[in-house]
C-alpha cells in the first residue's frame, strides 16, 4: 500500500472558511487518494459539511478549535489570542510535531507567517523566510519570491532566496539546474540598489550548486518566463503580484465587455468560447493558487483568501507536490552545500592573509 501524505488544513481560514475548504479537500482527494487530512476548525461549522462530503470525512481526523484567526487581525494580535488554540496555529503545530507533512491555510497572511515562523522557526543560516508564488508565464510557470513576507532584504538574504527558490523550482518542475534572475530596474550591472548589485556579483562568483544565475531581469521578464526563478524582496514582489492579479481582472473585464457589445460579437464569442476559457484559466490567479512559505523547518502553503473550492484544491495539490518531491530535503542540501563552500572560502582567505 502506498504511503499516505498527511496534510493539515486550517478549515476556518479564508473569506468563506469551511464552505470552501471541505469541498476543495474533496476535489483534491479525488486527484490524490493517498492524502490523509487533519482538519482543524469549529465543530459547528465543519461537522455538518463533513456529512455532505463522506469521502473527506472518511479520509480525515477532525480536531475542534474554539478560536479562529480573523482575516483582518494584526499578526501580534493573532499570536496573543490564537497561539496554542486557534485552527491556524494547530494546523501549523501538526507539521512541527510530525503529524502532518504540510499545512494549508487560506487565512490572514501576516498572521499565518507570524505563527509559522514562531512555531516552526527558520532553517539554519536563514534569517528571514520568504513567500514564493507560482507565476504563469509565456513559457509555462516560474517561481517568484519574496512576494510579501518581509520588507527589504540585504545581499545575503537575496542569495538565500535564490537558493530557496531554486530548490522549489526543482521540486515543482523537475529542473536539474533552474535559471535564476534578480529583479531590477534594468539588466545593466551598474543599475539598481547596492544590495541587488552586490547579490548579483556574489551569485556570479559563487556558482551555486544546481542553480544557474542568469543576471538581472526586469518586470516584463516575469510574464515572459525569461528565468525559472525571479528573486526580489517582499515590497517589490508583493506590488508585482497584486499588479499582475489586477491586470488579469482588468483584461478579463475588457473581454467580457467587448464580447457583449453587439449581437455579432456574442455570436463570435460562441465560436471562440473554448479559447477564451483557456485564456481565463491561464489568467485567473485562483487557478494557480498557493504561496509556499520557504526557509522554515516545515512546509506551509498559503491559499488565496478569496478562492473557490477548485482554487483551494489547487493549493492542496501544490502542498502534495512539495511533499512528494521532497522540497525540504532539497532546500537543506542546497543550504549545506552553499554555506560549507562559503565557510571554506572564508577560511582560505584568512590563511592567505597570514
Amino acid at each position: 500500500m502506498a504511503k499516505t501524505i498527511p496534510i493539515s488544513l486550517d478549515v476556518m481560514g479564508g473569506d468563506s472558511g469551511a464552505e470552501v475548504v471541505i469541498p476543495g479537500a474533496e476535489i483534491a482527494l479525488v486527484r490524490h487518494p493517498d492524502i490523509r487530512f487533519l482538519l482543524y476548525g469549529n465543530e459547528n461549522s465543519v461537522l455538518p459539511l463533513l456529512e455532505k462530503y463522506p469521502r473527506v470525512r472518511d479520509a480525515s481526523t477532525f480536531h475542534h478549535c474554539d478560536v479562529s484567526v480573523a482575516m483582518d487581525a494584526k499578526p501580534s494580535q493573532a499570536l496573543r489570542q490564537g497561539r496554542w488554540r486557534s485552527s491556524m496555529w494547530r494546523a501549523i503545530e501538526a507539521v512541527k510535531s510530525g503529524d502532518a507533512a504540510v499545512a494549508v491555510s487560506a487565512g490572514n497572511t501576516g498572521a499565518l507567517m507570524a505563527m509559522s515562523k514562531f512555531c516552526l522557526r527558520t532553517m539554519a543560516n536563514i534569517e528571514r523566510p520568504a513567500i514564493a508564488a507560482i507565476w504563469p508565464t509565456a513559457r509555462g510557470e516560474s517561481v517568484v519570491l519574496d512576494v510579501g513576507a518581509t520588507i527589504g532584504a540585504d545581499a545575503q538574504q537575496l542569495i538565500d532566496f535564490a537558493i530557496l527558490g531554486g530548490a522549489m523550482a526543482r521540486a515543482l518542475q523537475g529542473l536539474e539546474s533552474p535559471t535564476v534572475g534578480l529583479l531590477n530596474i534594468g539588466v545593466e550591472e551598474v543599475k539598481g540598489l547596492e544590495e541587488v548589485r552586490t547579490a548579483g556579483r556574489l551569485l556570479r562568483e559563487t556558482k551555486l550548486r544546481k542553480l544557474t544565475y542568469a543576471g538581472f531581469v526586469e518586470g516584463d521578464d516575469i510574464g515572459k518566463g525569461t528565468v525559472d526563478v525571479v528573486v526580489t524582496e517582499g515590497f517589490a514582489g508583493n506590488i508585482a503580484l497584486k499588479t499582475a492579479e489586477g491586470t488579469a481582472k482588468q483584461i478579463a473585464g475588457y473581454l467580457r465587455s467587448a464580447m457583449n457589445r453587439t449581437f455579432m460579437s456574442r455570436i463570435g464569442y460562441l465560436f471562440a468560447k473554448s479559447a477564451f476559457d483557456r485564456l481565463r484559466d491561464k489568467m485567473d490567479p485562483r487557478k494557480v493558487n498557493g504561496g509556499v512559505f520557504l526557509g522554515l523547518n516545515g512546509i506551509v502553503i498559503k491559499s488565496h483568501g478569496g478562492t473557490d473550492a477548485e482554487g483551494y484544491a489547487a493549493a492542496i495539490d501544490l502542498a502534495y507536490d512539495m511533499v512528494r518531491n521532497e522540497l525540504l530535503h532539497k532546500i537543506a542540501q542546497d543550504l549545506v552545500h552553499y554555506h560549507r563552500g562559503r565557510f571554506a572560502d572564508a577560511a582560505a582567505t584568512s590563511e592567505g592573509d597570514l
